[in-house]
C-alpha cells in the first residue's frame, strides 16, 4: 500500500497494491494494522456509498461539526471523480487552501480527508459510484458546508459552472467568508 502526502500534508493519497491475474485483481482497500504502522490510526465506524448517474454531479463542500467531525477515506468503485479537500482549521497556516485529486476505479487511488477539512467531489464519468469510510457516524444537526464555487476559495473543479448538477441543499450553502469554522488546528487529533 502506497501512502503519499498532498500539498496539504494532512490529506493523503492511499493507493492499495493490486495483485492481478487472468481473472482480474485483488486488493486490500484498508488494513488497520498497516495504516497504523504508517501513522494513520483510524477506527472507521460507517461505510457510505453514492451513485451519480450524470457526469458533472457535484457533492459538497461538506463537513460535520465537532463532536461529530469525520475523517473520510474515499474511493471510487465505478467511474471517476475530482475530489477536493479544503483546510478549515482556524489557526492553520493552510487555512482556506485546497487540494484536489483524480480518484477513479481505474487508478485505484483513495483520498484520506481528515477532520477539520471540507470535502466535495465532482463526477468525471457517468454512473460513478463512490464508497467512503468515516470515523464518526452521521449527525444531521452537525452537518454543514460551504458553497462549492466560492470566489474566495477559487477551487478549480475542471468543469464549466453551468454544467454542474447540484442538490438544492448544496446550492444554498453559505459563502466561505460568511461561514464560521467550528475547527481549531490545536483541537484536531
Amino acid at each position: 500500500m502506497e501512502v503519499r502526502c498532498t500539498a496539504l500534508p494532512e490529506v493523503k493519497i492511499i493507493t492499495p497494491r493490486r495483485i492481478g491475474d487472468a481473472r482480474g485483481y485483488f486488493c486490500e482497500s484498508w488494513n488497520a494494522a498497516r495504516m497504523a504502522a504508517a501513522g494513520l490510526d483510524l477506527a472507521f465506524v460507517q461505510d457510505n456509498e453514492s451513485l451519480s448517474p450524470a457526469t458533472g454531479t457535484l457533492r459538497g463542500l461538506h463537513c460535520q461539526a465537532p463532536p461529530f467531525a469525520q475523517a473520510k477515506l474515499v474511493r471510487v468503485t465505478r467511474g471517476a471523480i475530482l475530489d477536493v479537500a479544503v483546510d478549515v482549521r482556524r489557526g492553520s497556516p493552510s487555512f482556506g487552501r485546497w487540494v484536489s485529486a483524480e480518484i477513479s476505479a481505474e487508478n485505484g487511488a483513495q483520498i484520506l480527508v481528515p477532520r477539520g477539512f471540507l470535502h466535495g467531489f465532482v463526477t468525471r464519468a457517468p454512473d460513478t459510484q463512490v464508497v467512503y469510510k468515516v470515523d464518526n457516524p452521521y449527525d444531521a444537526a452537525s452537518d454543514m458546508g460551504v458553497l462549492w464555487n466560492d470566489a474566495d476559495l477559487g477551487i478549480d473543479w475542471g468543469i464549466a459552472p453551468e454544467a454542474v448538477i447540484l442538490s438544492e441543499k448544496d446550492r444554498d450553502l453559505p459563502a466561505f467568508r460568511a461561514w464560521v469554522s467550528p475547527f481549531d488546528v490545536e483541537a484536531q487529533p
